[in-house]
């Protein structure tokens, strides 16, 4: 949404009732996220994201529905706790507190929570697309199509890195890291890289140093980590520079790259590419989203939260973004027409440029909203985007490769059981 449109709003505004938007009944905003445990990095800097995001909507009025305006009200739940307490966090927010959107990391203990949310037809977003189905119809991913957009990092590094050919990869074996792991394969195999060493690891009791030991014992070029937690990621990373490691590192995230370079070295940490930059990044300053320009963001993040930016600090806000815009647009917060306002033309402004609507061939339900995204390696001490990538070229030219790749691990959405919700709800 553009400053222009919004100053009109608040002009229409002015010649309505001046009924205090304290006297209405506020809108809220659920965030299902993990705020304990090995994801909390990736759950509370995205929080974090949507506590200044519903500042500023507040700050100016609230949101407008049917010509009032309302203040957003942000409700936190872990979903870190378990598939009962996460079930029962979502049954709090819908039938208690009356929310009106839930946003999730995705994957982990959800399952049944999904299933109830669907069943009450409640607007829902996902950070990770292989939580959507033709059973989850409410479900969307509009932020990021993690890990599909990981397949633009491998794209990068066998063009600018040729003689970087054998890769030895690591992975957890959940929900997060089997996809990733599926899409590595893939996107290494159609770049003509060998894969000389696979380690699979349990996400709360993978040892970083056997993990990096088992991988070089390959000889690799290339030590990729797929989408490893945070703090996984930061261990691998130490691990593979004490043992003198000296090749490309690959990984989706790189969380807290400032202390790695003092843990390491600027020459270390310059060959590690991965997919999320600052958003000061000079590639981004024609980028308008946050109803300010992202740097605006990023500077306003980091002044209220030092040293917490991470790879989602700014992904649930963009949700909310685009909620916002599709709720005023629909100029209402039924699911069914916020959702056809939000997919309207099936092509709408992405974070990183325009995107589609896609996901019919893996998901069996077009509602990943799937753009560019950046390859981002290390420069000078900081995070700059090196070029953007297609992931949906890529996913149209390299797709049959993909859906054979995510098959073998069970991540294709008929392979994946349904949570019995009667049942749950009856034991409780």
């Amino acid at each position: 949404m553009s400053s222009a449109s919004l100053a009109q709003r608040l002009a229409v505004a002015g010649s309505l009732p001046r009924l205090s938007v304290q006297d209405r009944a506020p809108i809220r905003v659920g965030a299902l996220v993990p705020m304990s445990g090995a994801e909390e990095r990736w759950g509370r800097p995205g929080i974090d994201g949507c506590r200044l995001w519903v500042d500023w909507i507040n700050a100016h009025g609230g949101m407008m529905v049917g010509g009032r305006r309302h203040l957003v009200e942000l409700i936190v739940q872990d979903s870190a706790q378990g598939a009962a307490a996460t079930l029962e966090a979502a049954r709090q927010m819908v039938e208690a507190q009356r929310v009106r959107l839930v946003l999730t990391l995705g994957g982990g203990d959800l399952g049944l929570a999904l299933a109830y949310l669907m069943e009450r037809r409640v607007l829902t977003a996902t950070l990770l697309p292989s939580d959507l189905s033709p059973d989850h119809p409410y479900l969307i991913a509009p932020a990021e199509v993690h890990p599909f957009f990981n397949v633009t990092g491998v794209d990068w590094l066998a063009r600018t890195r040729p003689e970087a050919k054998r890769v030895a990869l690591c992975s957890q074996t959940d929900l997060m890291g089997l996809p990733s792991l599926a899409t590595y394969r893939a996107a290494f195999d159609v770049a003509g890289r060998e894969i000389v060493s696979e380690v699979l690891y349990d996400a709360e009791a993978g040892d970083a140093r056997e993990i990096v030991a088992e991988m070089l014992a390959e000889t690799p070029d290339v030590l990729c980590w797929c989408s490893s937690a945070p703090p996984m990621i930061e261990a691998l990373t130490v691990a593979a520079y004490e043992a003198g490691f000296r090749g490309e590192i690959l990984a989706c995230t790189c969380d807290n790259y400032q202390s790695l370079i003092t843990r390491t070295s600027d020459a270390f940490m310059e060959r590690f590419t991965f997919q999320f930059p600052d958003f000061d990044d000079p590639e981004l300053a024609d980028t308008a989203f946050f109803f300010h320009r992202p740097k605006a963001f990023f500077d306003s993040y980091n002044e209220r939260f030092p040293e917490e930016w991470a790879a989602v600090s700014w992904e649930y806000a963009s949700i909310l973004d685009l909620w916002h815009e599709a709720v005023e647009t629909a100029d209402s917060l039924v699911s069914a027409s916020v959702l056809a306002a939000l997919k309207r033309g099936r092509r709408m402004p992405h974070v990183f440029g325009l995107a589609n609507w896609w996901g019919m061939e893996v998901y069996g339900i077009d509602n990943a909203l799937v753009g560019d995204w950046p390859v981002v390696a290390i420069r000078e001490g900081r995070a700059r985007i090196q070029e953007f990538g297609s992931v949906l070229k890529w996913l149209e030219t390299y797709g049959e490769e993909l859906m054979t790749e995510l098959g073998a691990v069970g991540q294709l959405w008929h392979q994946r059981g349904k949570p019995d919700l009667a049942r749950a709800l009856a034991d409780e």
